[in-house]
């Protein structure tokens, strides 16, 4: 028989614990040293939701915008031939020979 603590039982500690722990690592790992253990711990867990909240939208908006992008050019096209960048094409064009006085 286990018994109930709001909420908390002996089956569900385990993954209530581990989802703890994990947003707590993704918060200072993708927070990039914004945050440390200890305040991640000991924060309100209203506000521990809201900015994993805010951390997550921020990745998903940063990623959507990656994919979305125009023109994003890739070294390898769709057949897998090897595109020469544009840097490579130009400066045969712009090189001059040298001029010695």
């Amino acid at each position: 028989m286990g018994l109930a603590f709001f909420g908390l039982t002996s089956d569900t500690a385990q993954e209530t614990r581990l989802a703890l722990f994990t947003q707590i690592h993704q918060i200072i790992f993708y927070g990039k040293g914004g945050y440390d253990w200890h305040t991640i711990y000991n924060m309100p867990i209203w506000l521990r939701r809201f900015t994993f909240k805010q951390i997550s939208d921020y990745y998903l908006e940063e990623k959507s915008s990656y994919e979305n992008k125009k023109g994003n050019k890739t070294m390898i096209d769709s057949n897998g031939k090897v595109n020469t960048p544009e840097f490579a094409k130009m400066s045969h064009q712009i090189r001059q020979p040298a001029k010695y006085k």
